[in-house]
């Protein structure tokens, strides 16, 4: 099987433009690590499932911001909250809003660890101060991870996610200028290995503060658990007096109103949320146990917890118009069927054109492997076939459906996405396999 770049030369005009512009005063032109483009997109409007570029065009979102739009982009209801939010009180940074109150009651009503909530304003930030907490109530230093896993850019957990194969076994850091320390200090195992989590566990049980993980790893598509390494991780984190962390950035209200823990059943001790939480404002949580939770200093305890952008208006009131949608089922019995109905129509192009691919996904989000499963670990996507993986994404994009350009990355679908998008979708993708293969 030969594959050949065939992606449509694209005309940037004002996008170029506009590109370069950003170039001259942004390092790379942008402002997260995985946002350039080629050739590259400049963002002019939003809107339900679709984005419009510089040059108006239209393309059918699937990339979704990493995953936050939930609801569909400048979703009415949602810009209804934060619009009256900010007409009636801004940033104040002391004392307690009642938008605050009414949506950590929300998070606690619907996500079945969450006995108490913090809220901050990322990932990133929320990971870190989950893990702060472990190590104080813990009094201990070291942290388990699992390869292929991201917890968001600090020096704790930022390693060992893409790992090229010569590097597989080792630690693998994510950028430089980390600090040694924080490298020794985390451990990386299997996803899936529950053998392999016990044998670390043995060695290092006493000195390791957390187990965290994505309950789902998405961060390499969509790598689904296995329920009884799941339910041995909780036995394991028990019986050793670890503090068991579900980073459930992506999977929170995005897969169940209760987060993935509702659909396995399991309750971690700490859960960090952000994403799909607000439909894309920047708004993250930590929860988890009374007793854990209260040893942050805001309850009393040693564990700092701060922020000046904590709790704010914009992003409560986003997180309770969001919540909100969610309630009633429906937005999640929607994206679910699209998401069966994108897989299987997928599965049954790759088939027919005779393509090896794997097709995996949960609820409302799809990803293609283009390998023979089943996938397990981050270990079995070493076959995937990057190279015809990159050009099939390059090749969707320019004909018009946005997803991320790099291998292995997920697809969103949104409450605003139709069954048409989803006829167009199989249509631009069975085009573009076979313009790709050509």
């Amino acid at each position: 099987m030969s594959i050949t770049a065939t992606v449509s030369e694209q005309v940037a005009g004002r996008n170029l433009q506009l590109f370069n512009a950003a170039r001259t005063v942004i390092p790379g032109g942008v402002n997260s690590f995985s946002r350039a483009l080629d050739p590259p997109i400049v963002v002019r409007r939003a809107e339900g499932a679709y984005l419009y570029d510089a040059d108006g065009r239209r393309y059918l979102d699937y990339h979704a911001a990493f995953g936050p739009i939930v609801l569909g982009h400048c979703h009415p209801a949602v810009n209804r909250a934060v619009a009256d939010a900010i007409g009636r009180v801004d940033l104040v940074g002391i004392g307690v809003t009642e938008l605050e109150t009414e949506l950590a009651e929300m998070v606690h009503r619907h996500v079945p660890s969450a006995d108490l909530v913090q809220f901050c304003n990322t990932g990133t930030e929320a990971t870190y101060n989950a893990v702060r907490l472990a190590r104080a109530v813990t009094g201990r230093t070291k942290l388990l991870k699992f390869q292929g896993c991201f917890h968001g850019s600090h020096d704790y957990l930022a390693m060992n996610v893409i790992t090229p194969p010569e590097r597989m076994g080792q630690k693998d850091p994510g950028s430089a200028g980390m600090l040694a320390e924080s490298v020794a200090h985390t451990l990386i195992a299997e996803f899936n290995n529950l053998e392999q989590v016990r044998s670390i566990v043995a060695k290092e049980g006493r000195d390791l503060a957390a187990i965290i993980l994505e309950p789902v790893q998405h961060n390499i598509g969509c790598v689904m658990p296995k329920q009884e390494f799941l339910a041995g991780l909780r036995q394991i984190a028990t019986e050793n007096g670890i503090v068991l962390i579900f980073d459930e950035v992506i999977t929170g209200f995005r897969h169940d109103i209760g987060g993935f823990q509702r659909v396995c059943g399991i309750k971690p001790d700490l859960t960090t949320f952000g994403k799909a939480m607000a439909n894309g404002f920047a708004c993250a949580a930590v929860c988890g146990r009374a007793d854990l939770m209260s040893n942050f200093c805001t309850g009393g305890g040693k564990a700092l917890f701060a922020g000046t952008y904590n709790g704010h208006p914009v992003a409560m009131a986003a997180g309770i118009a969001t919540i909100a949608a969610l309630e009633s089922g429906e937005v999640y019995r929607h994206m679910f069927d699209l998401g069966g109905k994108v897989r299987s129509g997928l599965d049954e192009i790759c088939r027919r054109i005779g393509v090896p691919a794997f097709i995996a996904g949960f609820g409302s989000i799809f990803t293609i492997y283009f390998m023979e499963g089943p996938v397990n670990s981050y270990t079995d996507l070493l076959r995937n076939n990057n190279r015809l993986d990159a050009a099939f994404r390059r090749e969707l994009v320019a004909r018009g459906i946005l997803v991320h350009p790099t291998p292995l990355k997920r697809n969103h679908i949104c409450a605003a996405h139709s069954q048409a998008d989803i006829d167009f979708t199989l249509e631009t993708a069975e085009a573009a396999l076979r313009a790709v293969l050509q």
